[in-house]
């Protein structure tokens, strides 16, 4: 299992990032009354921009535990990652996930692309917003899991509303 993580981890440093080395600007999450103030998100490359709202897409039908609607979502992001130059392993991961009606599946494999539009995403060139990357301890069998969403708010995308609120804040990603 360690191995397979291992090469989890390996795929999404090569995938999705090989096309910008640019330094990440995180930062911890400070306290807000603004919480429920809407988070536009908005990223100087249309492409990134693209793939970023159908990724969100996709993470909210995991958190509804729609399957179907994750099918169709990951089908749509899987043409925009095999568009986009260096994202072609990541499209395929897309790709696996749109072709299966399988929300255990699609969720383990959503655990890998997560980790591909991270590391794509803390080159983004951020306008305006912020980008929240997320961390479930308990996903994969405990092994955890992350991802990104334009909310505060943790809405698990790994349990749905088995365990809606499982998770942390693990960074900020915002506008420069």
């Amino acid at each position: 299992m360690k191995r397979i993580f291992g090469l989890v981890i390996l795929t999404a440093l090569m995938a999705c990032n090989q096309a910008e080395k640019k330094s990440t600007e995180t930062k911890d999450s400070t306290k807000t009354d603004s919480a429920s103030v809407k988070n536009e998100v908005s990223i100087k490359d249309e492409k990134k921009l693209a793939i970023f709202t159908q990724y969100v897409d996709l993470k909210n039908a995991l958190v509804k535990s729609d399957a179907a609607a994750a099918q169709k979502t990951a089908a749509v992001l899987k043409n925009s990652l095999a568009a986009y130059e260096g994202c072609e392993p990541t499209a395929e991961i897309a790709e696996k996930i749109a072709s299966s009606n399988n929300l255990v599946a699609q969720r383990k494999d959503f655990t890998v692309l997560s980790a591909d539009l991270i590391a794509l995403l803390k080159n983004a060139e951020i306008e305006k917003g912020t980008i929240y990357v997320q961390h479930c301890p308990m996903a994969n069998k405990g092994n955890g899991g992350d991802w990104l969403s334009t909310e505060k708010e943790i809405k698990n995308p790994y349990y749905g509303n088995e365990m809606l609120e499982c998770g942390r804040v693990a960074e900020e990603i915002k506008a420069k």
